[in-house]
């Protein structure tokens, strides 16, 4: 009956080869470097034992001055080797990093390609500080192991084996009780590589989990220092962290324990060499030269052994950190079974026909058979209490989310016929979690690769927003650096640079999700005129909860628990006397 952990070897071999087979077919295209600093490797494995052979001649023959241009071949011989390794290891050192660096360009790239593509849900359900992970330490593991795996497999290998034709040489008999001790070594060195593979998966883990508290730290530390979270970050840090050293000393202990076993062996095999050696010597089986050479050997030939036995550990790093690697490359992209391509620009009628929509994981629907017709040109807005499903329906528009049944369609094609390309290019989003980019006012206000808009198109946008004059009194103007997501900016400096982006791409439908919700007045009124200038002429939906900024359009949507109860204009609502007016009179007390 076969033992778990034989079951698990067994499902586990197939996954293993897979990465191996994806780590190395990676280095393919760079197959000529790769094979000529092989060819280095064992030029400079090569020189080695040629040390140890020249120790024969230099007892029996050197010393007893039998052969006296040994005074200045056999010290120019050694110069020459230790040259020659010195140079062929330093080339093929260079060029496997050339090549790891390189294999992390691509893999990084790999990974970035297939982030953008991800899902809004997919993005939505990852771990930040894991994804960071994949990208800051597991891509640079994959590639840093790949290639000291090679060196080490080749270089140590080659030694070993010379190493052995060496001692086989100089004395079988000695050399048959070093290959009875080395495999005990290896086998129990074995053992510890097993429990090293499991402590490598928490470790890549627990990085990931201590990325996430310092990013979280670091984006709230204002909420850390208003509501004096200081002991409890503190509290979550050391947890991890403390986490992470007791894992690192597990690897360190397990890491560490490989020496000395494998020293234990080799100290046996070296006590029966010497008496094995020392009987033969007695006997006139073993000259001076022949011993001396063979203990050379003998002593080289351990550190190598050692190297592929430790090589393992890394061989398990690499495997672990592949398979967080690959599990990205691998996920599936955003799904874009769209054929049509819209004629551009769009009229922008947006019909919403009996849309049903449940998040994973949810007991009820967020959307209930919502049935809605948005004309060309009209502004629709969209209230009602926070968790009604405004968002998840305008969501709807981009493919942001899929509704489990109805359908959504702009200008009579069915979004998810339209190609995802075609038809996000006909839709300009500002929201009230305003992004920027680190880069300058030009390059955000400027942002996408719809054209390249140029500095007249830039400020004329600036202008339309009302924000010109303030980026006029900038020491660069448009090319003042915005910092990272704009943080010297105010909130409604930041929302108006949100609408001249809006402006740029003149896309003909707009989604206003609470674009003033978070502004003072004053900012409110400037943003509330610039959202004016964006809207004309294009069909707008509005998210809002402010009720005072939606009643001049031209049609109020009022949602409930996922269903439309009321629509009509602001007039009407009120005179109606519904949830609307409700909602209206509790503002204007507030």
């Amino acid at each position: 009956m076969k033992s778990s952990s034989q079951t698990v070897d067994a499902k586990t071999a197939p996954v293993k080869f897979d990465l191996w087979r994806r780590i190395y077919g990676r280095l393919g295209k760079y197959w000529k470097a790769v094979v000529l600093a092989i060819v280095l490797v064992s030029i400079s494995a090569a020189t080695q034992p040629t040390l140890a052979i020249i120790t024969k001649p230099l007892l029996d023959e050197g010393f007893t001055g039998a052969k006296p241009y040994y005074v200045w071949a056999i010290p120019l011989a050694v110069i020459g080797l230790i040259l020659l390794r010195g140079i062929t290891s330093y080339t093929s050192a260079y060029l496997l990093a050339w090549v790891a660096n390189n294999m992390l360009l691509g893999i990084r790239r790999d990974m970035f390609d297939r982030l953008l593509g991800m899902s809004d849900e997919d993005y939505k359900r990852s771990d930040t500080g894991r994804l960071l992970n994949r990208f800051t330490i597991d891509a640079g593991n994959v590639t840093e192991y790949a290639t000291e795996v090679i060196t080490v497999l080749v270089r140590e290998s080659l030694v070993v084996l010379a190493l052995l034709v060496v001692l086989l040489y100089m004395s079988w008999q000695l050399t048959l009780i070093v290959l009875v001790v080395m495999p005990v070594s290896v086998y129990t060195a074995r053992l510890f590589i097993r429990r090293l593979r499991s402590i490598n998966r928490d470790t890549i883990s627990m990085n990931a989990e201590l990325t996430r508290v310092v990013q979280e730290s670091i984006d709230g530390q204002r909420v850390v220092k208003l509501f004096d979270g200081y002991e409890r970050e503190s509290g979550r840090f050391a947890y991890v962290n403390a986490r992470l050293r007791r894992f690192a000393m597990r690897a360190a202990s397990a890491d560490a324990a490989m020496s000395p076993v494998s020293q234990f062996f080799i100290a046996v095999a070296v006590a029966a060499v010497i008496a094995v050696a020392l009987y033969q010597a007695n006997h006139g089986g073993l000259t001076v030269g022949s011993f001396a050479a063979f203990m050379a050997a003998l002593g080289q030939i351990f550190d190598p052994v050692k190297r592929l036995t430790k090589i393992a550990g890394s061989m398990q790093r690499m495997l672990v950190s592949a398979e967080s690697v690959f599990t990205l490359v691998d996920s599936l992209p955003e799904k874009d079974t769209g054929t049509i391509e819209l004629q551009e620009p769009v009229k922008g009628r947006i019909e919403f026909r009996n849309v049903t929509h449940r998040y994973e994981g949810a007991s009820n629907d967020v959307l209930k058979g919502i049935s809605l017709t948005v004309e060309p040109g009209q502004t629709v807005a969209l209230v009602g209490r926070s968790g009604s499903g405004k968002t998840t329906l305008v969501n709807t528009i981009p493919r942001f989310v899929v509704p489990v049944s109805g359908e959504v369609r702009i200008d009579g094609h069915d979004v998810r016929d339209i190609t995802l390309a075609s038809l996000r290019r006909q839709l300009a989003l500002v929201s009230q979690d305003v992004v920027m980019f680190d880069g300058t006012i030009a390059d955000n206000v400027g942002y996408g690769s719809l054209h390249e808009a140029s500095r007249q198109e830039i400020r004329d946008a600036l202008q339309a927003a009302n924000l010109l004059e303030f980026v006029d009194s900038l020491p660069q103007g448009i090319d003042t650096p915005v910092g990272e997501n704009a943080s010297q900016l105010s909130g409604g400096q930041r929302q108006r640079l949100a609408i001249a982006r809006a402006l740029i791409k003149n896309a003909p439908i707009l989604i206003l999700d609470e674009a003033t919700s978070a502004l003072d007045n004053e900012s409110e009124r400037q943003v509330q005129a610039s959202l004016e200038r964006l809207m004309a002429g294009r069909t707008t939906l509005v998210i809002a909860h402010r009720l005072s900024t939606v009643q001049k359009a031209d049609l109020i949507v009022v949602m409930d628990e996922g269903r439309i109860v009321e629509q009509g204009r602001h007039d009407e609502l009120l005179a109606s006397n519904g949830v609307y007016a409700s909602l209206y009179r509790m503002q204007f007390r507030e």
